[in-house]
């Protein structure tokens, strides 16, 4: 008996195979439940005595050496299909996919590129704001009927700490901490209390623009917008409509034409071709005076619009939630490099 268990040994040793049906069979030959190791257990009871220790260590090498026979086989078979599934396994593996910038990021960096270029620099100020800065600094005491314009998310029921409503604060304390000339824009993110709808947000982002020095009048506005309307849409006509704004007199909407060459020029023209883009004025002098500008000596003007607005121009982009919402489908439209 202890001879048949050793042919067996040396019939599994030299066992090899490179298909997987002929390793199972192999497997079931000897370790199934009618298999040859079961036949062997079951023999031990007929072995004499004196050969039942030779026999069990002879059977359990039986049993060690196809278990691992087994595996063996099996993890070597493994090892191809995962070659021949994949290629070769030491190329290198396939570059990260790159994210792309929030459309929102592309629009402001163009904004800022463009203005950089004629001198004005970047200001950046807090959004969890104080009422000086926010409202009363730029010509809007406490209960001034323009606050009503601007819904206000304020802090624990303190009504002199808020969420700022525009980035016009940032310009305020700008002013405060540097002489003129002044040439700066501010861009940033902004909150009111509204409605959240397809066309208007709890929260925006805004860049605002302001230029004093010396004899500054509004012409220096108006080829100031101009370069901006050209450099960023293409557009070399606009006009300026009689508006109001507490912290800017005379003050200004400012409309670019868009032409009426397509269906979707008529929708958002609404037939006419204007485009209103942003309000503009000249700097009120009691602005700049709550911020020890002598309005005697200085003037300035001021330009500010809404960054969602434009990038829904741009990009003709009809629901504004869309840039909040996270969702990859609407981000990975958008190129990065910007």
């Amino acid at each position: 008996m202890i001879e048949k268990i050793n042919e067996n040994l040396d019939l599994v040793k030299s066992f090899s195979t490179e298909s997987k049906e002929e390793v199972e069979t192999f497997r079931i030959k000897y370790l199934g439940k009618k298999g040859v190791l079961n036949d062997f257990f079951a023999a031990f009871k007929t072995v004499p005595p004196s050969e039942k220790k030779a026999y069990g260590q002879a059977l359990n090498s039986l049993k060690t050496a196809v278990t691992e026979k087994v595996k063996a086989l099996q993890s070597n078979l493994e090892d191809q299909t995962a070659v021949g599934s994949y290629g070769d396994l030491s190329r290198p593996g396939f570059p990260i996919e790159l994210g792309s910038r929030h459309p929102l990021s592309l629009v402001k960096n163009r904004i800022v590129d463009i203005f950089a270029q004629i001198g004005f620099n970047i200001s950046e100020g807090p959004e969890i704001e104080d009422d000086w800065h926010n409202f009363t600094a730029l010509n809007l005491p406490e209960y001034h009927p323009a606050r009503d314009m601007q819904d206000t998310f304020f802090i624990q029921t303190n009504p002199d700490i808020l969420l700022r409503t525009h980035t016009s604060s940032v310009q305020v304390r700008y002013m405060e901490d540097n002489e003129p000339p002044i040439r700066t824009i501010s861009p940033g993110r902004v909150f009111r209390n509204e409605a959240i709808s397809a066309r208007s947000h709890c929260i925006f982002h805004q860049v605002e623009g302001l230029y004093i020095d010396k004899n500054v009048s509004f012409a220096d506005l108006k080829q100031t917008l101009l370069y901006f309307t050209k450099s960023l849409f293409g557009k070399s006509k606009i006009r300026l409509r009689p508006s109001y704004f507490p912290f800017t007199e005379p003050s200004a909407e400012v409309d670019i034409y868009w032409g009426l060459e397509t269906e979707t020029d008529y929708r958002i023209t609404k037939g006419t071709g204007w485009l209103e883009i942003m309000g503009c004025g000249m700097v009120d002098p009691n602005v700049l005076k709550n911020c020890n500008i002598d309005p005697e000596e200085y003037s300035g003007y001021a330009f500010g619009m809404g960054i969602e607005r434009i990038t829904m121009l741009l990009y003709q982009i009809g629901d504004i939630r869309l840039f909040f919402e996270n969702d990859v489908r609407f981000l990975s439209q958008f190129k990065s490099g910007v």
